[in-house]
């Protein structure tokens, strides 16, 4: 029987997810990378980089390549993959999972205020009554941060795992690769000058430093909703995905 099954990362989940299959000789993970970082983590079993051409494209990846099983475990704000991800399945008639991480919830003295996105986001920053000149830190990867270019009086620090160029001049690139601990984003945010934080609610243990590290300073951040989950099936751990492939295996 078919014991290839494809991941498609680029997660720490998705990473654990590869590791655990290998150890656990559950089955031979191949793990679809999007190729935007230089030097991503290591992974467990074999990796692919690149796209695939849309739905159409990875629906004759995984009939061509012999998968017994899909598992979608992209950012959880990655929802047109995860919806390519579903088609694909369907169209090469492959089981496919959706593993997506738990969300964050605020706990006592976090200041949270959920935006609708990253538009509405830096709106909202205007109502903070932050002083000018005050600096944010946008924790939310290059590609999402074209909204606040236009934001007036303030600057922006962005951090960004590979060195790159800033997006415009009222924002400063800082590089580095998480995990992060509560002591170095406390670092970071008082180097800085930190007065607010904008954020995507993604959930997962690396990167929730940065919002215990708000909370010890009191500071403000602006957290970003999620999108609507994908389609079932859902696990929300890597335990569970482990389970269901397992399941679809025969193990």
């Amino acid at each position: 029987m078919a014991r290839r099954v494809l991941i498609l990362g680029g997660t720490e989940e998705a990473r654990a997810l590869a590791a655990a299959l290998v150890e656990g000789d559950v089955a031979d993970p191949v793990t679809a990378l999007a190729g935007r970082t230089a030097e991503p983590a290591a992974v467990a079993g074999d990796v692919r980089v690149g796209g695939f051409g849309g739905p159409q494209g990875l629906a004759g990846h995984l009939r061509d390549g012999g998968y017994a099983a899909l598992v979608d475990s992209t950012h959880p704000f990655a929802r047109q993959i995860s919806a390519h991800a579903a088609e694909a399945a369907r169209l090469a008639g492959v089981p496919r999972l959706a593993l997506v991480r738990p969300g964050w919830e605020p706990g006592e003295g976090d200041r949270w205020l959920p935006a609708d996105n990253e538009h509405a986001a830096a709106s909202m920053l205007a109502g903070l009554g932050l002083p000018d000149g005050a600096t944010v830190f946008l924790a939310l990867g290059r590609q999402r941060v074209s909204a606040f270019a236009a934001v007036s009086g303030l600057r922006f620090v962005l951090r960004t795992v590979d060195p790159v160029a800033p997006p415009w001049p009222g924002c400063r690139m800082v590089a580095g690769r998480g995990p992060f601990d509560m002591a170095a984003e406390l670092e970071l945010l008082r180097r800085e000058g930190i007065a607010a934080i904008v954020c995507r609610n993604s959930g997962g243990a690396s990167g929730r430093a940065k919002l215990e590290a708000a909370r010890e300073l009191g500071l403000p951040v602006l957290t970003i909703r999620r999108p609507p989950p994908p389609e079932p099936p859902v696990a929300g751990s890597v335990a569970e995905a482990v389970a269901w492939v397992g399941e679809v295996l025969g193990r």
